[in-house]
């Protein structure tokens, strides 16, 4: 099973870390809608959805669309963000793990961002997921992963205190060697009545090696898999361990 955050991390969330989907929804969608099935078929999966911040922009550009998280505090602030799109029975957003769900509907674009995978606690349970996503998909799935090259950046400590309404302190741990990561965030986030709150999540990367996560895609059917860089997801990148993060583009 997935990490599901907390009622007040979910808020912090919402509020502090959109930045991610908003950047890479774009590109996502450019690629997907260059291919012959993206021209045809405006369907998508958001995988681990959050608080709905990539799900906005697809359905900004007409798409039907479901979400699936494990966090119904999440998903509260997913539903809370796309009130119009659910009312007009665009977009819908449902509680389930991503190793673990069955759903009827079928989609052409399947999309897990922000490294939500990682998030999965070991291969067999990312193998799991593939073969979910597989059942449900009509042709491509779209997510990334941090690598073990990339995860070393998680050993620091950071405070951000840009804002009036929140500090955010981050210590993370990975020795470079470990098949987790860890990373403990905490602070303060003021309250609509001006008070603050206090916050505490500790979350996990797990560490996946690349070549073996291609191998298990193509095991579970899918027939085109390679790595790219968001900035263009077409080109398929050939040293992916080298990259920080990458994007893994499957296809039927």
């Amino acid at each position: 099973m997935m990490q599901a955050y907390n009622q007040i991390f979910a808020r912090v969330y919402n509020s502090k870390w959109s930045g991610f989907a908003r950047s890479v929804a774009p590109f996502i969608h450019d690629f997907y809608n260059s291919t012959s099935i993206g021209q045809e078929n405006k369907t998508m999966l958001d995988l681990c959805c959050g608080a709905g911040h990539l799900a906005c922009h697809f359905l900004e550009k007409g798409y039907h669309v479901v979400g699936l998280d494990l966090s119904e505090p999440m998903l509260d602030y997913a539903r809370e963000n796309t009130r119009q799109y659910i009312e007009s029975g665009q977009a819908k957003f449902i509680q389930g793990d991503a190793s673990n769900f069955k759903l009827e509907e079928r989609f052409g674009l399947v999309v897990s961002t922000f490294d939500a995978l990682n998030h999965l606690e070991n291969e067999q349970a990312l193998k799991s997921c593939f073969e979910c996503v597989y059942k449900v998909s009509q042709g491509f799935f779209i997510f990334d992963l941090n690598t073990r090259n990339g995860l070393k950046r998680w050993n620091s400590i950071t405070v951000d205190e840009n804002s009036e309404d929140a500090l955010i302190i981050t210590r993370g741990i990975y020795d470079g060697k470990s098949d987790k990561a860890w990373t403990r965030i905490n602070g303060f986030i003021q309250r609509p009545d001006g008070y603050y709150e206090r916050f505490e999540e500790t979350a996990f990367n797990s560490v996946f090696e690349m070549a073996r996560v291609k191998s298990a895609l193509l095991g579970v059917g899918w027939k085109n898999v390679y790595f790219a860089k968001i900035q263009d997801l077409k080109t398929p990148i050939s040293e992916p361990e080298q990259e920080g993060r990458v994007f893994v583009v499957a296809s039927k």
